[in-house]
């Protein structure tokens, strides 16, 4: 009865660990398969979030002189020849642009430019990216008219004036621009005030270009997809990026300008003395536009933004 019992006892060991091994055995393999079944759902995911991207891009950028690329000393057509090789470069994409810059355009005459051109229409028609840069000259028109022998409430009331004019005329560009295009994404950059470093303590300029370049963030939101491209602090200030160069920059020009007024006769006097800047990003040439690390920071200003609303690039 002893060795009866020994051997049921032993047969119902044995049973329970071939028991126990099955449902390890079995476990496992629901296990595996659940996680293979996971990884494929994960896999499927993953391919179905990857969109097709182009191979090839077509940027148009139309406005005035910094895109046409005056002050870069490379001669490659200023941020439009630099933002190709970034980025065929980030992406891996063979890009071709079409500069449609011209130096001193206004917002109006950028766009007498665009309707009696057919190449021009035609270019925007296939681009896959536009960028544009427009109202420096706008602006820097009605300046000369007012800031420089005006009183400071009849420089704001004229510079108020002004920007509701501009902004009627950039409507007025940017809705031409979206009958030939309604899809592709505008970038549109903003204008600086290539003063400042020798004017950091008048307020109504560095007012001025701010509210200006406010406008034109405000009307561009209505055109997208459309992206404003903020390079008003990167190229004003140049070099003197924190709070206490600035400060010390503003006070410094106070004591040199004590004696003398922002006039017409001091700015040409600046923009004509050549081989100097005091701003490393503005062109020795006519203290005005962007040499070619100015475009580089421009481009690469850009390129953050493109980055952002990168459908530019998938088909």
């Amino acid at each position: 009865m002893r060795e009866g019992g020994f051997l049921m006892k032993k047969r119902i060991g044995i049973v329970t660990i071939l028991i126990v091994i099955v449902l390890a055995v079995g476990g496992f393999s629901y296990l595996q398969l659940t996680k293979n079944d996971t990884n494929t759902t994960i896999t499927k995911q993953t391919k179905s979030k990857t969109k097709a991207t182009k191979s090839k891009i077509n940027l148009v950028a139309l406005g005035d002189s910094l895109t046409q690329g005056v002050g870069d000393q490379s001669k490659n057509g200023g941020y439009v020849g630099i933002i190709k090789k970034k980025l065929a470069s980030s992406y891996d994409v063979k890009v071709n642009t079409s500069n449609y810059g011209v130096s001193g355009d206004r917002s109006d005459q950028i766009l007498d430019r665009l309707d009696s051109s057919k190449k021009f229409q035609n270019k925007l028609k296939s681009a896959d990216v536009i960028v544009m840069t427009v109202g420096g000259n706008d602006l820097l028109q009605l300046l000369q008219k007012v800031v420089f022998s005006s009183s400071s409430s009849e420089i704001t009331s004229s510079l108020k004036a002004g920007s509701k004019t501009y902004d009627k005329k950039l409507n007025q560009l940017l809705t031409q621009v979206r009958k030939y295009n309604t899809d592709a994404p505008i970038f549109l950059f903003s204008i600086y005030n290539p003063f400042y470093v020798y004017f950091a303590q008048v307020d109504s300029l560095t007012n001025s270009v701010q509210e200006w370049n406010e406008t034109s963030k405000e009307t561009i939101s209505n055109y997208g997809p459309a992206y404003f491209v903020d390079i008003n602090n990167l190229m004003s200030h140049g070099q003197y990026t924190t709070k206490e160069e600035q400060a010390k920059l503003a006070k410094d020009d106070a004591a040199a300008n004590s004696q003398s007024k922002l006039t017409q006769k001091v700015t040409t006097k600046i923009m004509n003395e050549s081989n100097k800047n005091l701003n490393k990003y503005i062109s020795t040439d006519d203290n005005f536009h962007p040499n070619h690390l100015g475009y580089q920071k421009m481009s690469d200003k850009l390129l953050s933004v493109m980055k952002l609303h990168n459908s530019w690039f998938e088909k």
